[in-house]
């Protein structure tokens, strides 16, 4: 007899009717029957047509395949540390977390090691991240999904981690319990500068510190950290791929990267820890 996989769907909700989904077999299933299958990767697919912006939204197979080979190699393990940091400090601890945003899973993957006794979450809007994130944990809650249309339940997490992807304010702190927490991970002004600077002709002065919450969400912290990598010439070509700027850059320009034997780079980047207000309290009752 086939035994079917366990997928634990706690907190999950149904993204059409909103209401919680429960194991059945080898799917999720609602209370007015809309049913969800749980891929044979262990990820299930939580995301309506209605909420998607194209036909494949999110990364391509290349770029989270060059993603994963750098991640791996622990170049941004610094920024990964203050994260975990950050985790550690939230008030009464961590026992469910959402990384929004998770890509190919580096990142969610390292929070189970930290914490692992925590129910964790990661959802992506790209199908085919969240399938190569399953492969690195069989542990997490592997979901499509988008970041401005959750499906968790209100109030049910301590912590929503946005590492380099879209800070949905008053989405985050409706899953957010009391007390719970953002902490976003965003670039910094010269975050690659080195590399920008090969990309681009021009390079504009940018001061690219986090907008002040709109109110759902308050400032707690927000420190600007910085590293320095030095990269050998297949390591440049993962981090050019998996990077936005591979869509822009010039063949010219490429190709004096593609013939660099190595490069230093600065790594800059802001931790914002966001605690959820009392305003977002409100919406709930």
């Amino acid at each position: 007899m086939k035994t079917e996989k366990k997928f634990n769907c706690k907190s999950l909700i149904c993204p059409v009717c909103g209401h919680a989904l429960a194991q059945n077999g080898g799917s999720l299933v609602c209370p007015n029957n809309h049913t969800y299958d749980v891929a044979r990767q262990g990820y299930v697919n939580l995301l309506p047509v209605q909420q998607k912006h194209s036909l494949t939204p999110g990364d391509t197979p290349e770029m989270l395949a060059a993603r994963r080979a750098f991640l791996n190699e622990g170049h941004y393990s610094p920024l990964c540390a203050d994260v975990i940091r950050m985790l550690g400090e939230i008030p009464d601890g961590v026992t469910e977390i959402i990384d929004a945003g998770c890509g190919e899973g580096y990142y969610t993957a390292e929070f189970l090691k930290r914490f692992p006794k925590a129910r964790i979450i990661g959802a992506d809007i790209s199908k085919a991240a969240v399938k190569a994130a399953a492969s690195r944990s069989k542990e997490i809650s592997w979901i499509t999904a988008t970041a401005s249309h959750l499906p968790v339940a209100d109030n049910s997490a301590d912590a929503v981690t946005a590492v380099f992807s879209l800070l949905c304010e008053k989405e985050f702190a409706r899953v957010l319990r009391p007390k719970g927490r953002v902490i976003e991970v965003t670039a910094g002004t010269d975050h690659l500068i080195e590399l920008k600077r090969i990309i681009y002709d021009n390079v504009f002065e940018q001061h690219k510190r986090p907008k002040a919450p709109a109110g759902f969400l308050r400032e707690v912290s927000c420190e600007l950290k910085t590293f320095r990598m030095e990269l050998n010439r297949s390591q440049l070509a993962a981090l050019l791929l998996m990077t936005p700027h591979t869509m822009r850059i010039r063949p010219e320009n490429r190709a004096r990267i593609e013939n660099l034997p190595s490069l230093s780079l600065t790594v800059e980047y802001y931790v914002r820890v966001l605690e959820k207000s009392k305003k977002a309290h409100i919406l709930h009752t």
